[in-house]
C-alpha cells in the first residue's frame, strides 16, 4: 500500500474521533394513545410498537451524533401519526401510503451540555409534512422513511442552526 493510501486510510479511521458524539435519550407515552401507530399485515400491536421505538431512538441517536461531544438530545415524543393509513386488504390490513395521510410528530425536546446545563429546549414542538410525497425520495427504501425525514428535516434545517455551534 502506497503512502497516499496509509495515510486516507489513517484519517478515515481517525475522523470518526474527532466528529461530533452526542447521544440521544427517547421517552415515549403509550403507544396505544397516539393518533396512528397501527401495524399492517395483522401483526401483534407489541412487536410493532417495540419495531417503531427501536427505529426512531436509532434515528434520533444518528441525528444526535451531528452535536458536540457530551451533548444529550432528549425527546419526548406526546403525538405519532405515521405516514400512510392501515386500512383493510383482502385478508390482511396493510399500511397505504397515499398523500392524504402525511405523517405528523408532536415532541418536546431539550438538549444539554456536558455539564447539564440546558442549551436549547421546547415544548409542544408539532412537526407535519403534508408535501412529504412531491417532493424526491432520496437513498434507500427503508421503514418510517417519510416520517424519518420529517424529523431529520426540522433537526437539521431548524434545531441545529438555532443552536450556534459554530461560535
Amino acid at each position: 500500500m502506497n503512502t497516499v493510501k496509509k495515510i486516507a486510510l489513517a484519517m478515515i479511521i481517525a475522523l470518526p474521533a474527532f466528529a461530533h458524539a452526542g447521544e440521544a435519550k427517547v421517552k415515549w407515552h403509550d403507544f396505544n394513545d397516539y393518533r396512528d401507530v397501527e401495524p399492517g399485515n395483522n401483526s401483534p400491536k407489541g412487536s410493532f410498537h417495540k419495531n417503531v421505538a427501536k427505529n426512531f431512538e436509532k434515528h434520533f441517536n444518528k441525528l444526535a451524533e451531528k452535536l458536540p461531544e457530551g451533548y444529550t438530545f432528549n425527546v419526548e415524543v406526546t403525538e405519532l401519526d405515521l405516514a400512510g393509513d392501515v386500512r383493510f386488504g383482502t385478508m390482511n390490513e396493510l399500511r397505504i401510503i397515499k398523500p392524504i395521510y402525511f405523517p405528523r410528530i408532536d415532541l418536546n425536546y431539550s438538549i444539554t451540555d456536558k455539564d447539564g446545563k440546558v442549551i436549547s429546549e421546547a415544548n409542544d414542538v408539532k412537526l407535519k409534512d403534508m408535501g412529504f410525497m412531491d417532493r424526491m425520495k432520496m437513498g434507500r427504501d427503508e421503514a418510517y422513511y417519510y416520517d424519518k425525514r420529517l424529523i431529520t428535516d426540522w433537526f437539521e434545517d431548524e434545531l441545529l442552526p438555532s443552536l450556534n455551534l459554530d461560535e
